[in-house]
């Protein structure tokens, strides 16, 4: 899982031509996949339509040639959508470019670390909160060309989006709607009657021949962006410097995480499908190295596409070179026939975008997290939610991030507690059937045990409050067999108490040190401190100590 060598590397030892000729008919047929959705996500972006080829084709090669998957396809996402139209709405392609290749070299250095197994400490409630967010963002995107308004560039922000829209919803026009209704309901219906026939492709190709001899006149792509350019782009790399690059920062790492999800979630879902282990941290790789091509070459940022890997691995592609293919079919399309997409109208790729947003927004999941999930995943899920859609993933993230770290260290305070042994008679009918029970052991006079439940960190040092002794005590027996982490703050109360102890004269026993809590004593100087002969290595060994001591 972590092996630094790419897949591609070690499924040749075994490839044949028979592999070969499924790769290739995987690899094309995904192809013819990726073109319409390529070419709608860059409109939607806010870049032109060859530049959502250029990503599909430089970054899906070099995701499938360097990368940790079999079968991953790699290419422009929904995802990206509408961070990628703030960067470009307030610092131009330049900027974009330059954010789209740091992201690409932090995804590198992600790898190189050995970073690929932290993604999944991100809670899913973030992930399903701001997908959702995206989601409604992306559809929010695409009224304007869907309804035919008559309006300017479309604002970044939602609620801008949403004052705009109202001023000119009487400018709504009757043939655009026709057509992107009709281009809609063959994309709904299309899977249910071919599940091998793309049903963008269809909607596209029957919306295209509607325009063009039919009455009906909507704007296309030409209309909107001219002549289309058959050319593959020279590669450049925009003037840089610092202010640009602290001003993007925020902005790149945003892209690297959404990326590394992405992508490592389209390798868990294709493992499944495959029986097949990907290698996460040199995923991370060929996923930075995609996006560095990718930006140096004029596109945009890439990651994993789930539907396109599933899509690769439906029609038999087991191969990174499946991918490799869906790369170089569509630079021959872009070669020969991406004059021809001048063609279609835009609100047919606004349908496409619309039915993309409602599959990738998970509404039956992100319902279900509401109605049972604890209130405070819910609350997490919401921030993240409402934070992507008023403001941008950047916020979002972080602040979502920031509240599950906070209630995560609240739930761990609940279920961390110090408290001092009840002692009983032999009579009492609640007595525990632990074998290690206070009832079952006698503990010599002039000793008190405390049991420590659950880690100690700074979130609970101050339970360490509640240990006191008495003017009878000699022995403090700490009993820690169910503290399974301590940090330096939680070691700083102890020693409090220690110092505490000493002053009065009582012989502190630390009994069943756990190996991480004894690191940090150790590293700490503590444990040469209280003296090795004072750890127990049980609760009897402790009781046997004090019972000499006393």
């Amino acid at each position: 899982m972590n092996k630094l060598k790419p897949k591609l590397f070690s499924v040749m030892k075994t490839y044949n031509k028979n592999q070969l000729f499924k790769d290739i008919i995987a690899g094309i047929i995904v192809a013819i996949i990726a073109l319409p959705l390529s070419i709608a996500l860059a409109i939607a972006s806010g870049v032109s339509p060859e530049q959502g080829l250029y990503t599909a084709i430089f970054a899906g090669f070099f995701i499938s040639f360097l990368g940790g998957s079999r079968v991953q396809i790699g290419g422009p996402t929904a995802a990206f959508v509408v961070i990628i139209y703030g960067i470009v709405t307030e610092f131009g392609m330049a900027g974009l470019t330059i954010a789209t290749i740091m992201a690409g070299i932090m995804l590198i250095l992600m790898g190189i670390f050995k970073f690929g197994s932290l993604i999944k400490y991100i809670p899913y409630t973030i992930t399903c909160g701001f997908t959702a967010g995206v989601a409604i963002g992306i559809f929010a995107g695409q009224i304007k060309d869907f309804l035919g308004l008559e309006m300017g560039s479309v604002p970044a922000e939602f609620i801008e989006k949403c004052k705009e829209y109202a001023k000119v919803i009487t400018t709504v026009d009757r043939d655009t709607v026709i057509v992107g209704v009709i281009s809609l309901i063959i994309l709904i219906i299309m899977p249910k009657i071919s599940k091998v026939v793309p049903g963008s492709l269809v909607a596209i190709i029957v919306a295209t021949l509607l325009v063009k001899f039919t009455p009906l006149e909507t704007a296309t792509i030409g209309s909107v962006y001219g002549e289309l350019s058959s050319s593959l782009p020279k590669p450049s790399i925009p003037d840089v410097n610092m202010d640009m690059i602290g001003k993007l920062m925020s902005s790149a790492f945003t892209i690297a995480i959404l990326a590394g999800i992405e992508s490592l979630l389209s390798c868990v879902v294709s493992d499944g499908m495959i029986n097949s282990r990907h290698r996460s941290n040199m995923e991370l790789i060929g996923q930075g190295v995609g996006n560095i091509a990718s930006g140096i070459f004029g596109g945009i940022p890439a990651t994993g596409a789930i539907a396109r890997t599933a899509a690769n691995v439906k029609n038999g592609g087991r191969t990174p070179i499946a991918g490799m293919v869906h790369a170089l079919t569509l630079l021959l399309i872009l070669k020969l026939f991406m004059p021809l997409a001048a063609l279609i109208p835009m609100t047919t790729l606004a349908a496409i975008l619309i039915v993309v947003a409602y599959n990738m927004g998970e509404w039956k999941e992100f319902f279900h997290l509401i109605k049972h999930a604890p209130k405070s995943d819910v609350a997490i899920l919401l921030v993240t939610f409402l934070l992507t859609v008023i403001f941008d993933l950047v916020v979002a993230i972080e602040f979502g991030l920031i509240l599950t770290a906070l209630l995560f260290i609240k739930r761990m305070s609940d279920v961390s507690s110090i408290r001092g042994w009840t002692y009983r008679d032999g009579e009492d009918d609640s007595e525990e059937n632990d074998p290690m029970h206070i009832a079952l052991k006698t503990v010599p006079e002039g000793t008190l045990v405390y049991e420590i439940d659950g880690p100690m960190f700074f979130g609970v040092a101050d339970n360490f409050l509640n240990i006191s002794v008495k003017d009878d005590t000699r022995v403090l027996i700490l009993r820690m067999r169910s503290v399974p982490a301590m940090d330096i703050t939680a070691l700083q109360s102890l020693e409090k108490v220690y110092d505490k102890c000493k002053k009065k004269d009582v012989t502190v026993l630390l009994s069943h040190v756990n190996e991480q809590p004894m690191k940090v004593m150790e590293k700490a100087g503590f444990a040469e401190k209280i003296g090795a002969e004072n750890f127990c290595e049980n609760i009897d060994a402790a009781l046997v100590r004090a019972g000499k001591l006393v």
